[in-house]
């Protein structure tokens, strides 16, 4: 059986490492210096990051020396997202020396430039599809971006690399992912889907391993770990990927 790539989150809202629920900001629980949570992931296997900047996310400022501190001192593979939307943040996000940039859905209200900026940097970028009742949403501003399937289609035309898929409803809710539109955003694209949101248990973990074949290549996990549902080292084990001791994993760096 495939191995499923983990990605443990890290979302930083004024400096400091923080959990929401359903994205709401006034969900907020704080888990303390973004950086020594970073390591400590690193520390028990983790080989790659979702760091998530929420105050530039939800438009009310940034953390990008602190983005760029974590991705210096903590060596693993980066995948960075919150409010990369245009040529600004995306050079912005670039500076912070990050392996991968992700669009985030306020990006497709401006498909010619996303096209840009797929044909310019290529895999290097996944694009986020934040859904809610098959409508993409921007985080923040709650603007509805168009309909998630007719907008995957053109963005299936630019060649887009890699997907971030997070249904709203779910995330950080602990109620499980949204197996079911999962299935269908597989089924429409060829290219690697990575879920985001809802996972509560290892269970969840084991199901989305089992869609591997299917075009599933990862998951986000952030909640449930933060919850102490499971160690990040059962969450390996039941992904089938193999902990990247921390010793080695400067060479994880692309």
């Amino acid at each position: 059986m495939n191995s499923l790539l983990l990605l443990p989150a890290v979302d930083i809202a004024h400096g400091q490492s923080v959990r929401l629920v359903k994205g709401d900001l006034a969900s907020e629980t704080t888990y303390g210096e973004p950086e020594a949570q970073a390591q400590n992931l690193v520390d028990a296997g983790a080989s790659w990051i979702h760091l998530v900047d929420l105050d530039q996310a939800y438009g009310v400022g940034t953390n990008l020396s602190l983005l760029t501190q974590v991705v210096k001192n903590v060596h693993t593979n980066f995948q960075l997202s919150g409010g990369i939307k245009d040529s600004q943040t995306l050079s912005n996000a670039i500076t912070t020396g990050a392996t991968r940039f992700n669009l985030s859905t306020a990006a497709l209200l401006d498909l010619p430039w996303v096209e840009s900026a797929v044909a310019e940097y290529g895999n290097t970028l996944t694009i986020g599809l934040d859904i809610q009742a098959d409508l993409l949403v921007a985080r923040g501003t709650k603007e509805i971006v168009g309909n998630l399937w007719e907008v995957l289609a053109t963005l299936e035309q630019f060649g887009c690399a890699r997907y971030v898929v997070t249904d709203i409803d779910t995330d950080g809710a602990l109620s499980g992912p949204n197996f079911e539109l999962l299935e269908k955003i597989c089924a429409k694209t060829s290219n690697p889907v990575i879920a985001s949101g809802g996972v509560a248990n290892l269970a969840d973990l084991e199901t989305l391993r089992n869609m591997v074949s299917r075009g599933i290549e990862g998951a986000i996990i952030g909640q449930a770990l933060y919850a102490g549902a499971f160690t990040l080292e059962e969450a390996l084990a039941v992904a089938g990927e193999e902990a990247v001791p921390s010793a080695n994993s400067e060479q994880c760096k692309q």
